[in-house]
């Protein structure tokens, strides 16, 4: 192990790499991130780790980790959909207990030799981990690496191919890449070939990200997207907000072809009210236009959230029940719009891979979803959105009340976007979107994050002893730990 020199140089060291990761790690990720700072983040708990004691690099990687998610504490306080305790105490530490572990398979290899491995394995074990989180998680997941470069459509490429998880995996990597090259007793030789694969990696993600937002998609489509600006959860269907909403979209610019209204909108015993569905054909059939709106059915055997599609024809709504909801009912079927294949839906269904994936692979043409947030995670759920839509290729126009709308391209590319909160009484989105369609995402699903264990499981058999003695040519930097 490289020697730091006097205990002060090490306590420096030490201090230096927890507090430059744990500032990074704030300024990177969470609500509001600097994207190019997540990249860096890990990187000065990495390049310590060989250099110190397992305990020391543990105990370094959980503390910078844990104070970057200070970024969340504010909201996490008052938040009702991520509250400090349990969920975001769950989050935080969870978080933190991950960086620890991807910390340590970094460092076992490092120390062993197996640097080019050291590089894979660590941000592969990081990867895998988020993906079994995912899918135990009756929440699902948002808030990671992926989502904190929801404004890099450059980066988000890839996820069309390995979904968010080779996102995920390109931003670990980077600094386990750095990290690895400059661990202690690596032979240039060594250090060589590891770069090559590097340069190798990210020369072909970033040209396929370049190439494939230099294509083009289908005919555009006009969307619209309008949310209040008072934030009321389920409001009684009355035949004023109604109007309101309905004077709302008759002013839309012309050729709008769907237009979405939030999570929640409206609030009813029943599930097709009439003092809503009437006026809400009507304008459908007067405008030529799609209309989706949430409303909350709090009659029959409990609680259901839904989704409404009045077709441009002005027929009978159609009904979409949310897929994922710890309060509600769970739907399980899509919903389509008649005319534009526009697939339908709801907030939280974005923090799992399905029903969007489903939608990809049918040739859904857009994402119409109702959302309702908590003001400061906008930013955030509606990047969620996006990266899904980048998954299947599929442009996304989210209604967020309490939050953010947002339309985007097939491509992740942001072209509108408004917070609620205004002085109006409503705000509205509009913008042509088109998209590339069906991706390899849509068909193959998550087989990258699978590929990620089995390497991330390689990389502990490589820490084994007996993997030590078989090991030819590779040269450890410490013997014991």
């Amino acid at each position: 192990m490289e020697r730091l020199g006097t205990t002060r140089d090490h306590r420096l060291l030490t201090a230096a790499a927890l507090v430059s990761s744990a500032v990074l790690g704030y300024l990177g990720t969470g609500l509001a991130p600097v994207a190019a700072l997540t990249w860096l983040a890990p990187l000065p708990v990495l390049l310590l780790a060989p250099r110190v004691r397992v305990g020391t690099a543990l105990a370094v990687a959980f503390g910078a980790c844990l104070l970057g998610t200070a970024n969340s504490w504010g909201f996490q306080l008052h938040s009702h959909d991520e509250p400090m305790v349990p969920v975001g105490l769950v989050i935080n530490l969870g978080t933190s207990l991950t960086f620890v572990a991807t910390v340590w398979v970094f460092r076992a290899l490092a120390v062993r030799g197996r640097t080019p491995l050291a590089a894979i394995a660590a941000p592969a074990a990081w990867t895998g981990m988020f993906y079994v989180v995912s899918i135990a998680n009756p929440q699902g997941l948002m808030g990671t690496f992926a989502n904190d470069q929801g404004d890099v459509p450059l980066v988000l490429q890839v996820a069309a191919v390995g979904g968010m998880w080779a996102v995920e995996f390109m931003v670990m990597f980077a600094p386990c890449t750095v990290a690895a090259l400059l661990s202690p007793g690596v032979s240039t030789m060594v250090r060589l070939r590891t770069a090559t694969v590097a340069v190798v990696v990210f020369v072909a993600a970033l040209g396929f990200g370049a190439l494939r937002l230099a294509g083009t998609g289908g005919a555009p489509q006009r969307v619209a997207a309008i949310a209040p600006d008072r934030y009321a959860w389920a409001p009684a269907v009355t035949d004023g907000l109604v109007a309101d909403y309905v004077h709302e979209i008759e002013n839309l610019p012309d050729g709008v072809r769907t237009v979405v209204l939030p999570e929640g909108a409206f609030g009813s015993g029943e599930a097709e009210p009439a003092v809503l569905v009437r006026p809400m054909r009507q304008a459908a059939r007067a405008r030529g236009v799609d209309i989706v709106l949430g409303l909350i059915q709090t009659g029959g055997r409990g609680p259901a959230n839904l989704a409404l599609l009045f077709p441009a024809d002005g027929g009978d709504p159609l009904r979409y029940l949310k897929q994922h909801d710890l309060v509600s009912a769970h739907g399980h079927e899509l919903v389509f719009s008649p005319t534009t294949r526009t697939g339908v839906e709801i907030c939280a269904d974005l923090d799992f891979a399905r029903p969007s994936r489903d939608y990809g692979a049918a040739g859904s043409t857009l994402l119409a979803i109702p959302a309702s947030d908590n003001d400061e995670n906008g930013w955030q759920h509606n990047r969620t959105a996006l990266l899904r839509g980048v998954e299947n290729g599929i442009p996304v126009a989210w209604s967020d009340q309490n939050g953010t709308l947002l339309i985007s391209d097939g491509w992740g590319r942001v072209l509108a976007q408004a917070h609620t909160g205004g002085p109006a009484r409503f705000s509205t989105v509009t913008a042509d979107v088109t998209g590339p369609g069906t991706t390899v995402y849509s068909r193959l699903g998550d087989w990258f994050a699978w590929l990620c264990l089995v390497v991330a499981v390689g990389g502990l058999v490589a820490c084994l002893p007996i993997a030590r003695r078989q090991a030819s040519g590779a040269k450890p930097v410490e013997r014991a730990e």
